[in-house]
């Protein structure tokens, strides 16, 4: 039975890998063929769930489509824009607020609400759009692991392993991923300004004209989301399991209300929610769940055990092997596989979990930034560009990517270390 649930599970990763918008089909096919062959039954998939990533997702996507509704993000940039700064600095300031950004609201939608800005910019001055949306793209998906509502892999390793919001902030009297983050943001966008000089500086436009923001609530309503996320961490963590779910989708209901009620712009529950990415997380956590039950994650663990004989060898072992599957591989299935796996992992060898849990996501967020396929926020990033009439070679990504990862990636990954060891 072990090998039939790994050759379905991996017959179905190769697939999304290579044809990614059947990601659907892929998964729930070998979801099909599980429950065909009684590897895997209906009554235990509820079980295999996690139930507060989804609702949590759902909040998210919510909140992300108001927050771009409202205009907010292309106020702050066009503020920037007038002040005068050089294009380098514009474009850093652009890829930091994009990343601030992402690191409460999900990667594709930050991507998303801030490229009519991006272009607007590249219009205005004539330069080569590729660098800024790559930089956009990759510093939204550093960003992205920083919290816990950042981005899907955030979500899931939180969830799985019992922290809450507070905890990527602050744990155990240490400091947590969120910092380590901030470590290699701050030598990733060195490097990215790096990338960035060289463009002429243009002269002061006092022209340029700032659209009125439709409405501040969408950012009231983020500040509440994450404030209430912050205090149910410490009243509700341990007496409510379910109470992340609902904090969620409590907000989620709270604004789609409020759009309703005060906008002629209608929010249709269809086709602004994102439940293509919803229902794959669903069905990833059921194939997950199935190697959990069939021991393969146990397995699996015990193989990565014999790669590294001390503690610092098996978490770079486990950062670096991510940093280069992530480059390639979806970084929501890889995680949901990997963070069995590190469970299991320091369990058996006595470990504090925590340290290597990090370092996985670290290694799998960043990782992402290497190709323009790492990642969703980059294949949406150079969707835009090839909209636009721009094309944008797989070599051309790599080449902002690659160092941009491995500088930001040494930089946290050795602050998370010795904060942890």
């Amino acid at each position: 039975m072990k090998t039939l649930i790994l050759t379905i599970f991996f017959l179905s990763y190769i697939g999304i890998i290579l044809k990614r918008e059947w990601a659907l089909w892929f998964v729930y096919g070998a979801v099909s063929i599980l429950l065909l062959t009684k590897a895997i039954f209906l009554q235990q998939i509820p079980v295999f769930i996690n139930w507060n990533v989804l609702g949590i997702f759902l909040g998210t996507t919510v909140i992300s489509y108001l927050f771009a509704f409202s205009g907010i993000p292309s106020f702050w940039i066009e503020k920037i824009l007038q002040k005068g700064f050089s294009i380098p600095v514009c474009c850093l300031l652009i890829c930091v607020i994009t990343g601030l950004i992402s690191a409460f609201v999900e990667n594709v939608a930050t991507v998303l609400l801030m490229a009519p800005v991006a272009f607007e910019f590249i219009k205005k001055f004539k330069i080569n759009p590729v660098p800024l949306f790559v930089g956009m793209a990759i510093s939204s998906n550093l960003q992205g692991c920083a919290t816990m509502v950042g981005d899907s892999p955030s979500l899931i390793m939180a969830l799985e392993t019992g922290m809450n919001f507070n905890d990527f902030f602050w744990m155990r009297g240490k400091p947590g991923i969120f910092f380590s983050v901030q470590v290699g943001a701050i030598l990733g966008y060195l490097f990215l300004y790096m990338f960035f000089r060289g463009i002429e500086t243009p002269p002061k436009d006092d022209s340029l004209k700032i659209k009125k923001v439709k409405s501040w609530f969408p950012l009231y309503l983020l500040g509440l989301f994450i404030l209430s996320f912050a205090i149910g961490s410490l009243v509700f963590a341990g007496k409510y399991p379910f109470y992340p779910a609902f904090l969620g989708l409590g907000w989620g209901i709270v604004g789609i209300t409020w759009q309703l009620i005060f906008h002629k712009e209608k929010m249709s529950l269809r086709r602004d929610v994102d439940w293509a990415s919803f229902f794959l997380l669903l069905g990833l956590f059921i194939l997950v769940g199935s190697l959990n039950k069939g021991g393969i994650i146990e397995d699996f663990s015990n193989k990565l055990s014999q790669l590294g004989n001390t503690p610092f060898v098996l978490y770079n072992v486990i950062v670096w092997f991510s940093v280069f599957v992530s480059g390639f591989v979806d970084n929501i299935p890889y995680t949901m596989a990997m963070i069995s796996a590190v469970k299991v992992l320091t369990a058996s060898l006595n470990l504090l979990i925590y340290p290597y849990v990090f370092g996985l996501l670290l290694g799998t967020c960043i990782g992402g930034n290497i190709t323009p396929i790492g990642a969703s926020a980059n294949v949406v990033a150079t969707g835009l560009l090839k909209q636009k009439g721009y094309s944008i070679k797989f070599t051309e990504f790599v080449k902002i990517g690659l160092p941009f990862t491995i500088i930001s990636v040494i930089g946290s990954y050795l602050f998370n270390w010795f904060v942890w060891k």
